[in-house]
């Protein structure tokens, strides 16, 4: 039986857990945020669209070491525990973005100046595939059983919180030094910011106690070694599959909303980067607001039509945030932008219990670090390229809103063949 756990200690590690988090998405978020700048320095040229094309590739190549990432920390996760293991990936993390603000540009070292980017991407993408799913199971392996949505809830919190930050510092920062300054040599400093908040992050984490779950899995197997990434392949991959497929509308709906649509109210309807930035923080504030009603939510009718409801969202929702999107209105754009946090903050929200309530604790962080990164990176990383690439081929800009209501349809069929998993105990979690 799961462990019954105080709550002054739930709540303490939520606030651990989160703040983490929060770091961990900052140093991610500033890159989506300022990739008009970051064009302009790395990949210039007389087509801006063409350099904006090539900084969301760097963007989606990162992505494709989030699966690494997730095998390498899951197995440790799995291992040595979660608190060590989330310890390293917001080190890597930290140095990672720090290092971004200090890379020479294209007119310094040429060709080098982008291949440093995608290096230093890569190590942030190699990091992140380990972050949520631990943090995830970090925190449910302390909650109780029926209100494991509810606190769940606090971890897209952070993250929502923490791409809020970084579109206000980018804002502020837009404002105080002027566009030219901004895009000369502004843009390193939210980068540079990450040294701090990495440290920050990691005393944190190092202070966290590990879990009750995992306590009692190294006590039970007197500290033999066990095969996590062959056990979750060999007893755990249809789940892994259903999974990931639920999980890709989870990533394009994140990723379309906090990181694309930012660019999308510029380059479609031509607001100004820090009228952009001013949506981007208003949405996410409305995604703040909606975490906790959503966890209730989730817990109150189940998983199951948790995963409907959200798939009917991104449907219904998709063509008028676009459309409001493009009208070049200020206030139209921020509609649309709250239409998009619907699907976002749910699927967050709900994906967050199901990455450890599908998978039993030997398992649990190598399984749902699989089948978060997969989707992730097949449709989370490539979210802004996509779109980007449909509107150029197909002429439409509204043609983004038809990509995620088609990837709503096929997370449909993934959710329709996981079961209902509210009520279980962690601890009888088998397969």
């Amino acid at each position: 039986m799961q462990a019954d756990v105080p709550q002054k200690t739930i709540y303490k590690v939520i606030a651990a857990a989160s703040i983490g988090n929060f770091v961990e998405w900052f140093d991610f978020a500033v890159y989506g945020f300022l990739a008009t700048a970051i064009s302009q320095q790395f990949f210039p040229g007389d087509d801006p669209q063409a350099g904006l094309l090539k900084t969301f590739v760097v963007f989606a190549v990162a992505f494709a070491f989030r699966p690494l990432g997730g095998v390498v920390f899951g197995i440790l996760g799995d291992r040595i525990g979660r608190k060590r293991t989330l310890a390293l990936t917001i080190l890597l993390m930290a140095a990672a973005t720090t290092a971004i603000g200090f890379l020479p540009n294209y007119a310094a070292i040429g060709v080098a100046a982008p291949l440093a980017l995608t290096l230093a991407r890569c190590v942030q993408g190699f990091s992140a595939g380990g972050e949520y799913a631990g943090a995830c199971a970090y925190v449910m392996e302390h909650a109780p059983r029926g209100q494991r949505a509810r606190y769940a809830s606090f971890l897209p919190v952070s993250t929502f919180s923490a791409f809020a930050s970084a579109a206000v510092v980018a804002y502020a920062l837009g404002v105080w030094l002027g566009p030219q300054a901004m895009a000369d040599w502004g843009w390193r400093l939210p980068f540079i910011l990450s040294a701090p908040l990495g440290l920050i992050g990691l005393y944190l984490r190092t202070r966290l106690a590990e879990t009750p779950a995992f306590q009692a899995v190294e006590e039970e197997d007197h500290g033999a070694q066990h095969a996590p990434l062959r056990e979750a392949f060999t007893g755990h991959g249809l789940r892994i599959l259903w999974l990931s497929l639920f999980i890709a509308v989870t990533a394009l709906s994140f990723y379309t909303f906090t990181t694309y649509f930012s660019t999308y109210v510029q380059v479609v309807g031509q607001l100004s980067r820090n009228q952009a930035l001013l949506v981007s923080v208003c949405g996410l504030l409305v995604a703040i607001a909606l975490c906790p009603l959503a966890g209730r939510y989730s817990d109150y009718v189940g998983r199951k039509r948790t995963m409907y409801t959200v798939c009917v969202l991104a449907i219904v929702c998709a063509y008028p945030s676009f459309q409001l999107a493009k009208s070049g209105s200020v206030l139209l754009a921020l509609l649309g932008a709250a239409l998009q946090s619907l699907a976002a903050v749910l699927s967050g929200v709900v994906t967050a219990v199901l990455l450890s309530e599908l998978f039993p604790t030997r398992v649990r962080y190598t399984a749902s670090a699989i089948s978060y990164n997969l989707a992730y990176t097949v449709f989370g990383g490539t979210a802004p390229l996509m779109a980007t690439y449909l509107i150029e081929r197909t002429g439409n800009h509204l043609a983004p809103a038809f990509y995620l209501m088609a990837i709503a349809v096929l997370a449909l069929l993934g959710a329709m063949r996981l079961p209902e998993t509210a009520q279980v105990d962690l601890a009888d979690v088998r397969s």
